[in-house]
């Protein structure tokens, strides 16, 4: 309960540091309402991994069908391990759902575990944001996005922002009544001035696409 309480009143705090940026900030933020960020930081990074890269590029439903395939090939535990994972043959991991390319990074990052490059949860907790990031996407079909969704939601940082996210993209052009979708250089310095809690920032750009006036008004620019 007191951890439930501290996140909630860390969010209050973040939400309210953000309404008081601008006009568009503090009105986003009153339609959205209280943020509810949840992050998933039972998982063990290397499995964080494998997930997002099964979620990269697809629709939600399409990558929760893959994942639920790929889960049933190893009846009895809640998540392969690396060896289990690189026994898995090419066939059955296709069945699932997964690309050829996506394939040959899951298994990377299975490789990548044994061989220590890929971190367990208390070292990736001791890491820097940036370091983190410059090891892992090193490995073979890992960007710096699937990283980021790493630190967002398994090992709960509060102050990154996916500058390349589409989402996120998208929503700060319709909350600044943009032209066209700003890249990755002016999503990242017009995140400055949200420090410390871009990853909040973040989440609330997320829902832009939600709300009523974005249906009505909006027209998705293509990336």
């Amino acid at each position: 309960m007191a951890e439930t309480e501290f996140r909630d009143r860390l969010y209050r705090q973040a939400a309210e540091q953000l309404a008081a940026i601008d006009g568009d900030w503090a009105r986003l933020v009153a339609a959205v309402g209280p943020c509810t960020h949840e992050p998933r930081p039972a998982r063990e990074p290397y499995e964080a991994l494998v997930r997002a890269v099964a979620y990269q590029q697809l629709n939600t439903r399409a990558a929760d069908r893959i994942v639920a395939r790929f889960l049933d090939l190893y009846p009895g535990c809640e998540f392969p391990a690396p060896e289990q994972l690189l026994a898995t043959g090419f066939d059955q991991l296709r069945a699932c759902g997964f690309s050829a390319r996506k394939i040959e990074t899951i298994q990377g990052l299975a490789q990548g575990r044994l061989a220590g490059l890929v971190p367990d949860r208390d070292e990736a907790d001791a890491m820097e944001d940036e370091a983190l990031i410059a090891r892992l996407v090193s490995l073979r079909g890992i960007g710096r996005w699937t990283v980021e969704m790493l630190l967002i939601y398994t090992l709960a940082r509060m102050d990154v922002m996916p500058a390349d996210d589409f989402g996120v993209r998208e929503g700060y052009r319709h909350l600044k009544s943009l032209a066209a979708l700003p890249g990755r250089r002016e999503m990242a310095e017009a995140a400055l001035p949200l420090r410390p809690y871009r990853t909040i920032a973040a989440w609330y750009l997320w829902r832009v696409s939600t709300l009523p006036d974005y249906t009505r008004r909006s027209r998705v620019v293509p990336g």
